[in-house]
């Protein structure tokens, strides 16, 4: 039994889905067909029997009432003929008072106990006259019984004729329920049909770009199939929006490197042919060599921060806004000595803690802060402002309100002085390795601002860009008031780090 089951599963396995689901379903409707003809059979069956028997109750109560006091003897005999009387016979249970002429019907031991009162009156089926017969044996008082007895090929007749007619419609039905069932596994698969060739066109291609045809109608409405197929749309979508990235960062990447790389093999070469420089010109192409592996050190580590999406959360700890923003001013003091920095802490903002990598965070506000003092003249400051929103009075040490009338966003703002976004720049100032024209002259790779969105996208801020009022750029730092429980981080309880 186990290796029947076995095999079975085993061919279940090497069947594809729509065939499966065509034989379940035709299984299915191919039962319930051949249960309602059976059960219609037996009920028609049942029926024409129980009105034969009708007929033979009848019978037998006339006789009852019309030979009341007759003795054993043969009443009627015609039953050999259609639409003739029914035969009937009184038989004693004392067979020494049978009738010197012989009986019509078979007298069985059963006949004489009925007669006897020994047992209740029953129906048989008896063969007479070489046709079928159905008779009633009944008490007919005073230890005699009564037999009746009616042709019953007519109903044996209706019987087969509808065994046959219920037998050709549950063929039918068993037909199309294999119809049926190849219908419902073609058009209840068919999405997952259309989902599986466009996989497999993809993987044969690997062209994101395929979409699966969907049915109208609104998505409220739709079955589960096609939410599926929907999904699967929305994943080829952001897969599409992914590779379209990796590849526009490739080409990207290869352009920006391409000029850096060919300045240091042309100062690489030149040093190579040292003997014929002066000193003075060997000063300058060790100077530039040194330079130009700055830079591609540097473009190469902006590249590899690009290619990160999230934090790990091993890694996430609770920051102090205040204090990681004043270290990184005070590092963007010494790195630009001839721009004056000012840091306004607002005192609800200066407890403020939020969940992230602080080295993290310090390159996006160093990010910031470097981009504002590339572009502010110099003596002009860079002011950099800290503040909470929301609702309440009051913040505790994570940024919701001591009062208790609930958690509170913190606000960062770097504000410059120098010659502002322009209204043309403004959408692209967060695009990979894109320089306005004025910017193009400075140094940088144009992947500054670029990490910094990504960085606050990772930890769940928001980075903006606008024009300040009186000139300049304003970037808008903002970390929503919603603040996850630490045990749900991942990170150790009560931890804390600037």
């Amino acid at each position: 039994m186990s290796g029947a089951r076995g095999l079975g599963a085993r061919w279940r396995r090497r069947r594809p889905l729509r065939t499966r689901l065509a034989l379940a379903a035709s299984a299915a409707v191919a039962l319930v067909a051949v249960g309602v003809c059976t059960a219609a059979f037996l009920v028609i069956r049942y029926e024409l029997v129980h009105q034969l028997d009708l007929s033979l109750t009848q019978s037998a109560t006339r006789i009852v009432q019309a030979n009341r006091d007759e003795g054993p003897q043969v009443l009627a005999g015609e039953c050999r003929y259609l639409s003739a009387p029914p035969c009937a016979q009184i038989v004693p249970a004392d067979p020494a008072a049978d009738p010197d002429a012989p009986y019509l019907l078979p007298v069985s031991p059963a006949v004489r106990e009925v007669a006897a009162g020994g047992r209740a009156a029953y129906y048989s089926n008896v063969e007479r006259f070489g046709q079928p017969l159905r008779m009633l044996t009944t008490p007919f008082g005073d230890g005699r019984a009564l037999q009746v007895a009616l042709r019953a090929d007519p109903v044996d007749r209706g019987v087969r004729q509808a065994a046959v007619l219920l037998a050709a419609v549950g063929a039918v039905g068993v037909l199309l329920a294999g119809l049926l069932g190849h219908a419902v596994s073609r058009t209840g698969l068919a999405p997952v049909a259309r989902l599986t060739a466009t996989a497999e066109r993809i993987a044969a291609t690997r062209d994101p770009r395929h979409r699966i045809e969907l049915p109208p109608g609104p998505p409220g409405r739709q079955d589960e199939v096609t939410r599926l197929a929907a999904t699967f749309n929305t994943m080829l979508g952001e897969l599409e929006q992914s590779v379209a990235s990796q590849r526009r960062l490739v080409a990207d990447a290869s352009h920006e490197l391409r000029t850096p790389l060919t300045a240091l093999r042309a100062n690489a070469e030149l040093l190579a042919r040292g003997d014929r420089l002066t000193p003075a010109q060997r000063d300058r192409a060790a100077g530039a060599l040194e330079r130009g592996i700055r830079e591609v050190t540097g473009l190469v580590n902006d590249l590899i921060e690009l290619a990160r999406d999230e934090e790990p959360l091993p890694l996430l700890e609770d920051v102090r806004i205040a204090e990681m923003t004043e270290q990184v001013v005070g590092t963007a003091r010494t790195h630009w000595p001839r721009t004056p920095f000012v840091l306004e802490v607002e005192a609800g903002a200066a407890r403020a803690v939020r969940p992230g990598v602080p080295a993290r965070l310090a390159r996006l506000l160093t990010n910031l802060l470097d981009n504002a003092a590339k572009f502010s003249p110099p003596g002009t400051p860079v002011e950099v402002s800290l503040s909470t929103y929301g609702s309440g009075s009051g913040t505790g040490g994570n940024g919701a309100d001591s009062d208790g009338s609930g958690p509170r966003g913190v606000t960062l703002t770097v504000r410059d002085h120098g010659p502002g976004i322009p209204a043309a720049d403004l959408p692209h100032v967060f695009d990979r390795f894109y320089r306005a024209e004025t910017a193009r002259a400075l140094p940088g790779s144009g992947l500054g601002l670029a990490m910094a969105r990504q960085i606050a996208h990772a930890h769940g801020a928001e980075l903006t860009a606008g024009a300040a009022a009186g000139g300049g750029a304003l970037f808008t730092l903002t970390f929503a008031p919603e603040d996850p429980p630490a045990d749900a981080r991942g990170r150790r309880p009560g931890r804390s780090r600037p």
